[in-house]
């Protein structure tokens, strides 16, 4: 029964409710998240740990006049049942209608479509500054938690709100003791001593970027939490609120395994285990810490680097420790994880750093110049790069090859089945020319008994040819090499002859020799990629043949911010089917 939350429509009405009420009104919403997040899954530890900062925060400040970022906004979900989306949280057939962020499609209490680390201070410090132009009057709070704070705009946000911003501004640091995994670095050091002396540290990261500061130790104690919050409403300066708050409170499984439960697939409520089966499928993360622990015991130069992602390559706590200094976390700090791979290997180190490839983005220039323009030979391993990978809208991998392909020096590799990949892996370990990038294939282990190059040191940009045939050249990138085996082999059966299947291998070049040949005998290439076409792979490929008479068909996703879709669906929209693509070769060929 939700006695109290079915009489909240608006954060005003919060207001009219006695402490035991909204006490009362934190166990249903997380009797409603518990519901929820059992059926669907997604972040649950963050949501849970908050409930009680955001009561309070809706409670004291008038929401949205006073302006809220939350910091990811994977802790949002009980900000967003108090401002008139509950019936996403409660109503099964209404799950699908609120994201897992937020976002401002859905409500005026969002400001901002957030998904990545670090970045509610800077946000909203430009809030604020623009509130300060127009003399307006009113609170701007940052939320910021779950380790974001070792991320480079996190430390750029605050050196600015200490010395350039003298007006209001809130920043509200959730200390759960937890990023997704362990924190790590000096800063959390401090956190420590600070919730130690209850605030009264001498050393202070936050007085000493020019900020306020205020600590409350119970910031799960609702009470304490609205006298903080009503204590620096209308504050005339920037202010860090310091709260200690626990992970995952209110469910006894995600507060004692906060790491595996941060993020959560669906799952029985009583027990905690995964309602999901997977069956005894192979996977990559799993797969690649074994190889890599394989390596390492082999070669202590061997060391895999992470920014706060260890799962990304398979590395749970225990084999965390068994890698013991093979092993880097550096935090939420993809910067510093690109330059510091760079360093290792200038230095006759072999490090692989795994993230997933919508993080990779924010070390861009990292990549290209600590990195590439030194040709430091570090690898770098991208998980969920597919179609079929993360689809939040701000957590898309598609735009992948399109942004790191076209960095000289830089040699991206799309393996096409399990053996290539562990090929390419190895040989990029031990290599000593190039920065490499491999695109961890996002469409399951596929183990069909192709065989795969071991040395790729002689024939980097050369493509490799599958099966010889003719009029039709069929390249297929990655993941969507099996699609090209797919429409290969329909159009043998459907038009009559066999086409040339090639599995590029290579995303960052072209083989202009092998593109060259093709124009004896084929009158149209079919490029596949998973990925956008702008700036993309299939682009190259139809470049080079601007001048001569072949026909070029690229095959890829749109240039767009694709939210929550369905991969096979949006693939049947854009015709990257078997039967749509031998359809438009059908149309084609002479």
């Amino acid at each position: 029964m939700l006695d109290i939350l079915n009489k909240i429509n608006n954060p005003a009405d919060l207001r009219n409710l006695s402490i035991d009420n909204l006490e009362k009104l934190s166990e249903e919403i997380r009797e409603v998240l518990l519901q929820k997040l059992s059926k669907n899954g997604g972040h649950f530890g963050p949501n849970f740990g908050m409930v009680e900062a955001i009561i309070a925060m809706h409670y004291v400040f008038e929401s949205p006049k006073d302006k809220f970022v939350f910091d990811v906004s994977h802790q949002s979900y009980a900000h967003k049942i108090l401002t008139g989306r509950k019936e996403g949280f409660i109503d099964e057939k209404s799950y699908g209608t609120v994201s897992g962020y937020t976002n401002p499609e859905e409500s005026e209490h969002d400001f901002f479509n957030v998904g990545h680390t670090s970045t509610s201070i800077s946000l909203a410090s430009g809030l604020a500054k623009a509130r300060d132009l127009k003399k307006e009057d009113y609170n701007v709070v940052a939320v910021i938690g779950d380790g974001s704070l070792s991320g480079g705009e996190a430390l750029e946000g605050l050196n600015f709100a200490g010395s350039e911003l003298n007006s209001n501004f809130i920043i509200i640091v959730n200390d759960n003791q937890q990023s997704i995994a362990e924190n790590h670095g000096g800063l959390y050091k401090n956190l420590d001593k600070l919730r130690a002396t209850n605030g009264q540290a001498s050393n202070n990261l936050f007085k000493a970027m020019g900020l306020d500061y205020i600590y409350e130790a119970d910031g799960n104690n609702i009470e304490k939490m609205i006298e903080l919050f009503q204590k620096i409403k209308d504050i005339d300066h920037p202010i860090v609120v310091h709260i200690n708050t626990i992970k995952g409170k209110g469910y006894k499984l995600a507060e004692e395994n906060r790491e595996a439960w941060h993020w959560a697939l669906p799952f029985d409520k009583e027990t905690g285990n995964i309602t999901i089966d997977f069956g005894d499928a192979e996977d990559y993360a799993d797969l690649t810490a074994k190889f890599l622990l394989d390596k390492m015991k082999k070669d202590n130069t061997v060391v895999a680097v992470t920014p706060a992602m260890p799962m990304t390559i398979g590395f749970g706590i225990e084999r965390r420790q068994e890698a013991g200094e093979q092993f880097v976390d550096v935090g939420i700090a993809e910067e510093h994880a690109v330059a510091l791979v760079s360093g290792i290997a200038k230095n006759g180190g072999k490090p692989v750093l795994g993230t997933n490839a919508t993080f990779i983005q924010r070390s861009y220039d990292q990549v290209s110049q600590d990195l590439c323009i030194n040709s430091n030979p570090a690898t770098i391993v991208l998980n969920y790069t597919s179609v079929a990978g993360l689809t939040d809208v701000t957590h898309l991998g598609i735009f992948t090859i399109a942004e790191f392909s076209n960095i000289p020096n830089l040699v991206l590799l799309a393996p096409t089945n399990k053996a290539e990949y562990f090929a390419m892996l190895d040989w990029s370990i031990e290599q000593q020319e190039h920065p490499v990038m491999i695109l961890m294939p996002g469409n399951g282990v596929i183990d069909d008994g192709r065989s795969a190059e071991k040395d790729y040191s002689n024939i980097i940009n050369k493509f490799k040819v599958e099966e010889e045939g003719s009029k039709v050249a069929i390249l297929g990138l990655g993941d969507f090499y099996q699609i090209g085996e797919a429409v290969s082999k329909m159009v043998e059966e459907k038009l009559g002859f066999k086409p040339t299947l090639i599995n590029p291998r290579f995303a960052s070049g072209v083989d202009k020799e092998l593109l060259e040949d093709l124009k004896q005998n084929h009158e149209l290439v079919i490029t596949l990629e998973d990925g956008i076409l702008r700036g993309g792979f299939g682009e190259s490929i139809a470049s080079f043949y601007g001048d001569s008479d072949m026909k070029v068909k690229n095959y890829g996703l749109e240039k767009e911010f694709y939210d929550r879709y369905d991969p096979s669906q949006l693939l049947d929209e854009l015709g990257i089917t078997p039967e749509k693509i031998v359809n438009y070769i059908e149309s084609m060929i002479k």
